[in-house]
């Protein structure tokens, strides 16, 4: 996680840099529901590339949203899904559901 310092001091560009990005906030939306693992996000995540996934998901595990779980199987087995603070930005995502789904109701 980052420090206090290495945070910008507006709290709305906090929360833009932790879920900014195209891809992001779509993972996120992912793990709200279930854990996934990184074949079934790359999958279901049209058009990301393998390495932007892994950026991205590395990047949520660095800041505290996602946990990433290793069953140390072979055939390898690794799920990601959300922590408690990433269960903290449901209303941001909820947020952004209803105003996407009002905004295609108001340009239709």
């Amino acid at each position: 996680m980052k420090t206090g310092d290495e945070l910008p001091e507006c709290p709305v560009a906090t929360a833009v840099s932790l879920i900014g990005g195209k891809w992001k906030l779509l993972i996120l939306r992912n793990l709200k529901v279930r854990p996934w693992r990184f074949n079934e996000l790359r999958r279901d995540l049209d058009g990301i590339s393998q390495k932007v996934l892994t950026d991205s998901l590395r990047q949520m595990v660095d800041d505290g949203l996602v946990y990433r779980r290793d069953y140390r199987e072979n055939p390898p087995r690794v799920e990601y899904g959300l922590t408690e603070l990433g269960r903290r930005m449901f209303p941001i995502i909820d947020a952004l559901a209803v105003f996407g789904d009002y905004y295609k109701s108001v340009v239709k």
